[in-house]
């Protein structure tokens, strides 16, 4: 018989998942809310960790340096915010946690790729998060507006040129005007040693 807590965590479980391990190349596409927006992030780097594999909560670590930085980012794979997950190479390790990643970098931080079926691998069926990213490219489409993108960009180019037009003194009248202000701001020279 089995228990409530897991049969409650089975319906809260995607379908389907990717076999992800450590020492993977990902491409991780997640669902970020801005607002009253939606858009999907992708996040490409190394996996460093893979935990629970079973679980409701399993999940994965994965780093990539970008602008010269390490950053990490860990994942649940059952989230539904985590809409696809991709299988970009294999590479061959024998740790579970690779740790030793943080410190390398250029081409010591190479690992050693393995032939991979990456049709097989990636091939995942998974409906609710197929329709869920087809749902959120027909909104950014359908508030997509040409005319009003035309609008604003006239609208800001005419800001700019009035911005330019403000300004109607040439630089000749510019050095003319200098003197002029210098001499009022001035008044009468006062002697520099009072003795």
């Amino acid at each position: 018989m089995e228990s409530v807590a897991r049969k409650v965590s089975d319906k809260q479980k995607k379908k389907a998942v990717v076999d992800v391990r450590p020492g993977d190349t990902v491409r991780v596409h997640q669902k970020i809310r801005e607002g009253g927006k939606e858009r999907i992030q992708i996040f490409e780097g190394l996996v460093i960790k893979a935990s629970r594999k079973n679980s409701l909560t399993s999940s994965f670590a994965v780093r990539r340096i970008a602008s010269g930085i390490g950053v990490e980012k860990s994942f649940l794979i059952h989230s539904p915010n985590i809409l696809k997950v991709e299988i970009v190479r294999r590479s061959k390790v024998r740790r579970n946690y690779l740790t030793y990643m943080r410190e390398l970098t250029g081409k010591s931080a190479r690992l050693t790729g393995v032939d991979f079926d990456k049709k097989s691998v990636n091939e995942i069926k998974d409906e609710a998060a197929e329709a869920e990213e087809e749902r959120i490219h027909e909104e950014q489409v359908a508030d997509y507006d040409p005319a009003a993108a035309k609008a604003e960009k006239a609208a800001e180019e005419a800001e700019a040129a009035a911005a330019t037009a403000e300004a109607p003194k040439s630089e000749s009248e510019k050095i003319e005007e200098q003197p002029k202000e210098k001499a009022e701001a001035k008044g009468p020279a006062e002697p520099q040693n009072k003795e």
